[in-house]
């Protein structure tokens, strides 16, 4: 399965509604051409402030993608959807070569793999495969939360 994996600086984008880009976070890369997304947790102040530096933090697997004006990328939902954030294993537990690659090959953004890695990469989406599915709130709520706390968020 084509899968994005990249790090995050900070929870809520996703929010716990599992909509992607309510902040417009990772703003074209939500557009990429995936399958499934994987979302880690970096190295930094801000990753480790919000207490999710080297962690899984979330996947979704079947994304629905809709472009909203205003935002850079599209606002997106899946059809399979677990979130942990701060709560996430340890990402160098649950896929230590992936880890390897994000950690210390300094990646952001990742979509294709050796095969020892792509073979964690599937691991971590079959595991999530049945979790259930990201709501899709009105487009609107997005909008005015973004608008509301966009500049005060980071």
């Amino acid at each position: 399965m084509r899968t994005l994996v990249y790090k995050q600086t900070h929870s809520d984008d996703p929010d716990d509604s599992g909509q992607w880009g309510v902040y417009d976070c990772m703003r074209s890369v939500r557009a990429w051409d995936y399958e499934a997304v994987i979302g880690v947790g970096g190295l930094g102040e801000l990753a480790t402030k919000w207490d999710i530096a080297c962690k899984l933090t979330w996947v979704g697997i079947g994304p629905r993608k809709l472009e909203v004006q205003g935002m850079v990328g599209p606002l997106v939902t899946f059809d399979h959807f677990w979130y942990k954030g701060a709560n996430g294993p340890e990402s160098r537990q649950e896929a230590p070569r992936l880890a390897e690659l994000m950690y210390e090959g300094g990646a952001r953004t990742v979509m294709n793999f050796t095969d020892e890695v792509q073979a964690e990469v599937d691991a971590i989406v079959g595991k999530y495969m049945t979790a259930d599915p990201s709501s899709a709130r009105q487009v609107e709520s997005v909008l005015v939360s973004k608008s509301c706390v966009r500049s005060t968020h980071f």
